[in-house]
């Protein structure tokens, strides 16, 4: 077998019997292929598999020292291992909680890290200061959209240098909502926007008969007592054109208060990261999330919480995640919403084996096994101090899961509903995203994905298996750049102007 040599990232097995291959523990019967090689069974391109020794069928494959599938026929030693000859299959997992496990350690104040953000009235920290146009229903997105392009052409923004633009948070949905589940997230990811600390001012937008009503919206949510909040409909107002024109003298009005607005130096601790992966290959198991995760320590270390979603795509690994539980509790939620997502897609005839994407194939993942593996490791090591429910305000200290679906917008958008003022996204393959009124950092998974997108990526994790950086050192300099931006830097995302079509609230039920 013909193949290129290659590092070894920090934290893999090296084996000198396969050169080119990353063989990511001793366990494993296959290796990762850093170059494109050439096998028994043809061309295998960089990412994808290699067996390591013979496998029979029906026998587990083994990536990370865990079950990532089964054969499907028997493989050869050097062949490549992907969808001809690997598939999904059903498997005990040993879950349970580790014994004496307990909340991560965390710095004294005085040691903590720091970052310069904007302190609100009601304590918490936002990074970003924006003025928001909530809709209501998708009747009032067109207005929405309208009424922040003036904005941006107008050159107004000029005069006030410490607000960051006006966001149209506009969807398609609002009405002709069927369960009252579906309602009741709608409703929760609209509170979490309403208290989230990177806005400085709303205007909440309906047309007037829809379904979700903004006195419904707003009632009992607990913002804080100097937002400007004004609510209207297009209705009320007399047509588009007025809402308009309304929306623009309303907002206009809260530019001089708003733009007051000062950062001031915080710990670390006051902020909340969220995480989140698309369009992935198989390096993103092996350099991106683990860099992330790495980020993530450092940050629970100096009192902080990194969140992680996406529970269709940690299937096959939350046992995983269930031994570091820091209470049995913590890990019968998190079991409860994977029993939840079986049944959800068993209604439509779907089954959560239904992933990866054609994308994240030809990046060289297999099976769902294989992918939850990497996704659950921007959770980095410590303790799982919580499991909550889509959009629901993350209030734990620590690493937490929330349950969102895995679809990227979907899932971003809940965790920032939640309260998330940094987002990290990890990609590569090469996905184009933004989340205003969060910053967004990209990291990619390999060199050759950030040098043909390097106006989008902000990180490049693929350094860590080309030898030229450790994993811990990117780590580092993920939990650097958060702070930074954190404090005001822009990220590719931001400078190419993404996050205005990016407020996608999870659809739980029928549409009627």
């Amino acid at each position: 077998m013909t193949t290129t040599n290659a590092h070894t990232p920090s934290g893999a097995a090296s084996d000198r019997l396969h050169p080119g291959l990353l063989i990511l523990s001793p366990a494993d019967n296959v290796g990762v292929a850093i170059g494109d090689v050439d096998s028994p069974t043809g061309p295998v391109p960089r990412g994808h598999k290699v067996a390591t020794r013979a496998v029979r069928s029906g026998e587990p494959v083994l990536k990370y020292g865990q079950v990532i599938g089964f054969a499907s026929i028997d493989i050869a030693p050097g062949d490549h291992v992907h969808s001809h000859n690997l598939r999904f299959g059903h498997f005990s997992r040993e879950g349970g909680v580790d014994e004496g496990l307990v909340a991560a350690d965390v710095l004294p104040v005085a040691q903590q890290a720091t970052f310069e953000g904007y302190v609100r009235s009601d304590g918490r920290v936002g990074t970003r200061n924006y003025l928001g146009i909530l809709t209501s229903v998708n009747c009032s997105a067109t207005a929405a959209r309208q009424i922040a392009e003036r904005f941006r052409y107008s050159g107004l923004l000029e005069q006030f240098p410490n607000i960051d633009g006006v966001v149209p948070l506009a969807h398609g949905t609002g009405c002709g909502i069927g369960d009252p589940e579906t309602l009741a997230v709608l409703r929760r990811t609209m509170a979490g926007y309403l208290m989230h600390p990177n806005f400085g001012g709303f205007l909440v937008l309906g047309l007037g008969c829809e379904h979700n009503q903004i006195a419904e919206l707003t009632r009992n949510v607990p913002v804080r007592p100097d937002l400007p909040i004004v609510a209207t409909t297009i209705q009320e107002l007399g047509g588009t054109r007025r809402t308009v024109e309304a929306g623009v003298a309303t907002l206009t009005s809260m530019l001089p208060e708003v733009d007051k607005a000062r950062r001031s130096t915080v710990p670390a601790s006051e902020l909340v990261l969220g995480t989140n992966c698309g369009g992935s290959d198989a390096y993103s198991g092996i350099t991106a999330n683990p860099a992330v995760g790495s980020a993530v320590d450092r940050l629970v270390r100096n009192g902080g919480t990194g969140v992680v979603a996406e529970t269709p795509e940690v299937y096959g690994a939350e046992h995983l995640l269930t031994r570091r539980a820091v209470a049995p509790a913590v890990a019968e939620k998190l079991l409860a919403r994977i029993g939840w997502w079986e049944e959800y897609l068993a209604k439509s005839g779907g089954t959560l084996d239904n992933n990866p994407t054609p994308g994240n194939k030809a990046g060289g993942l297999t099976t769902i096994l294989e992918k939850s593996l990497g996704t659950i490791s921007k959770g980095g090591t410590t303790p799982l101090a919580d499991v909550v429910d889509y959009a629901e305000q993350v209030t734990s200290k620590g690493f937490v899961f929330m349950d969102t679906p895995g679809y990227d917008p979907v899932s971003v958008t809940g965790i920032v509903a939640g309260g998330a003022q940094v987002m990290v996204f990890t990609t590569g393959r090469g996905s184009a995203f933004g989340c205003k009124p969060v910053p967004s950092i990209k990291v990619a998974t390999n060199s050759e994905l950030y040098r043909r997108m390097t106006d989008d990526m902000d990180v490049n994790a693929g350094a860590i298996v080309d030898g030229d950086r450790s994993l811990d050192e990117v780590g580092q300099e993920i939990f650097d750049l958060v702070l930074e931006t954190a404090s005001g830097r822009a990220t590719k995302s931001e400078d190419l102007g993404y996050g205005d079509e990016e407020f996608v609230p999870w659809r739980v039920g029928a549409v009627i």
